[in-house]
Parts: structure tokens; sequence; C-alpha cells
């Protein structure tokens, strides 16, 4: 970046995805003097997105791009051309002349989920068990007041998940409340149960449910400052490698008492969370029934199915047990 005069315009420009282990030689005025940050599209960017990359794609006059946008959340620009081009290659192999609405969604699905695997071979048992677990994440969210609504549920194989289920938030959020965070750990918890409460016994798929819910539980503690315990403190300094593509380090900044009542208010927040879910469940376990019976007739429903199901007509009822989860699956 040396050896030019100074009456020699060079602008030099420089992207990375790991600004925290840049040296900061590199930083100091004279080198990179200013630094702009660009984050994921939000909606009105994801709009634009498409409407780039659906020039060169016949659509349909049901395709709405608004309502696509909407519902990608936390999607790259890469990842809408990928849903476009998804898209189009469905409507080349159903022999259509554009493509349709229905197209987006399942290209959507595809690149949200995963490519289905109806290969994949698994008994009914297992298939039973994983209908029941997805519906009771969906109706966890269904009679949680301020859970993001349900906008898929599958128990067609998709990677290495054996089902799905798919929220979509009504709209972006940049930060969450502690009851916000309380409703995912609840969400997140309500597979499990679903499976204690009609089989008496639990699997192996709710390890990633459990890992996750663990981890927000810990956030919450150690650096959010959301218990009432240990206060508005941080526990844990993280510590950045030097060398590139490694992740963060914790540097232990606190004593061993500490890190055993950090230890109990984790497990206070899951297993006070796992209790009120499973109050929920128990109450409305014939809507559980219903649910996951359909989902074995049909593999596959929309949240607006499940909610007319469970409440018809009716606004659904805003009492729910205690107080108050992104995609959550079944792994195999």
């Amino acid at each position: 970046m040396d050896g030019f005069e100074s009456n020699e315009g060079v602008i030099l420009i420089a992207a990375t995805n790991r600004p925290d282990v840049l040296d900061p030689a590199l930083l100091r005025p004279g080198r990179f003097d200013r630094q702009v940050v660009v984050p994921r599209p939000d909606v009105r960017g994801r709009l634009k997105i498409l409407q780039v990359h659906a020039r060169k794609v016949p659509l349909g006059e049901d395709v709405e791009l608004e309502v696509i946008a909407k519902g990608t959340p936390g999607f790259s620009g890469a990842d809408l051309e990928n849903l476009v081009n998804e898209a189009a290659l469905l409507a080349a192999r159903a022999d259509k002349n554009e493509v349709n609405r229905q197209d987006l969604e399942s290209a959507k699905d595809k690149v949200m989920m995963g490519a289905e695997r109806r290969s994949m071979v698994i008994t009914e048992e297992e298939k039973k068990v994983t209908a029941y677990h997805e519906a009771g994440h969906a109706l966890v969210a269904m009679y949680i007041p301020g859970a993001d609504p349900v906008h898929k549920v599958s128990i067609i194989p998709r990677g290495r998940a054996m089902g799905v289920t798919m929220y979509l938030p009504a709209e972006e959020k940049y930060n969450e409340t502690a009851e916000g965070l309380n409703i995912k750990i609840c969400t997140l918890l309500g597979g499990r149960i679903a499976e204690e409460l009609v089989f008496e016994s639990v699997t192996s798929g709710a390890s990633n449910d459990l890992e996750r819910a663990t981890a927000i539980a810990r956030k919450m503690v150690c650096e959010w400052g959301m218990s009432e315990k240990l206060g508005p403190l941080s526990y844990g300094e993280k510590e950045g490698e030097v060398f590139l593509g490694r992740d963060y380090g914790h540097v232990k900044n606190y004593s061993e008492a500490t890190a055993f009542a950090i230890d109990e208010e984790i497990r206070r927040i899951v297993e006070e969370n796992y209790v009120r879910t499973r109050d929920l469940l128990s109450q409305h376990k014939e809507a559980l029934i219903e649910v996951s019976e359909t989902l074995l007739e049909r593999e596959n429903m929309d949240g607006s199915e499940i909610k007319t199901m469970i409440f018809g007509d009716e606004v659904p009822a805003e009492e729910v047990v205690g107080t108050p989860a992104e995609t959550t699956s079944v792994e195999e």
C-alpha cells in the first residue's frame, strides 16, 4: 500500500467477513479510512434483488414478489438468486411456459429447508413420532401469544432432518425481549414434550432443539443480563484468534461459585419453560393428536390450515399457561 506519490489518486477497496481478526495496522489512518458494513438485505432490499433476478424469468400473473420478499427474512442476495433459479428449474421440469407462485414457494422451501429426500425409507413408527414432534412445535407457537407465526410443517425428510417446522416472523426483528426469548425456548421444547405426552418416552430427534434452547438460556444469563439472580452483568470475555477461520474463544473471568450460579440459572430458565410448555400441550392434547394424524396423511401442512383446524373461524384466546422458537427439526 506504500510507494505512491502524494499527487497520485489511488483508491484501495477490500472486503472481509472477519473484521475482528484484521491487523490494527491495516485500519490506521492512511490505510483504510472508512469501513462500510454490508448487512443482509431488509424486506425492501430483498424485493429489489428479486426484481433484478426475475427480469430474465417469465412470471405468472399470480406471482407477487412483495409476498416472496416478506417471506424470506435473513436471505442474502445469493439466496434470492438461487430461489429464482430453482423456481425456473421446477417450472421447466413441469413443461411450463412461465414460473407461477407455487414454483416460487416450492423453491423457497428447498432453499430454506433443504431438498426433499422422498427416497429415504423410514418405518411407520418413526414417521408417527416425527409427526407428533413437529405438531408439538407448531401447537406451542399457535397457542402462545407473541410467537412467530407457523408458515409450514413437513414430515418429509429434508437434508439431515426427518421433519421441519418453519416459522416466518410477522416483521423483521433486530432485538429480542426476555419474553420473546422465553417463547423461543418453549417452542423449541414443544417437540420433545409432545413425544413424552403421547409415547411416554423420548427419542434422539430433539438433540438440536435442546442444544439451541440451552444456548439461548446461556446467552440470556451470560451475555444479555436477563437473570435477576446474577444481575445485569456479562460473564466470560471473548478472545479473538489470530488466524482466519477460527471461532471466538472464551476467557473465564468469574469464580467457581459464579460458574455454579450460572449453571443453576440456565437450568432454571430451561426447566421453567419446559414445565410451562408441558402444561400447555397437556391442555390441548386433543388438538395435538388431530394435527398429527392429519400430518401423517398429508405430510405437509400450511400454518393457516393448522390454525383453521384448531380455532376454526374464532380468534384464539389470549390466555396461556405461564409467560412466555426459527426453523426446528427432528434430526436423524
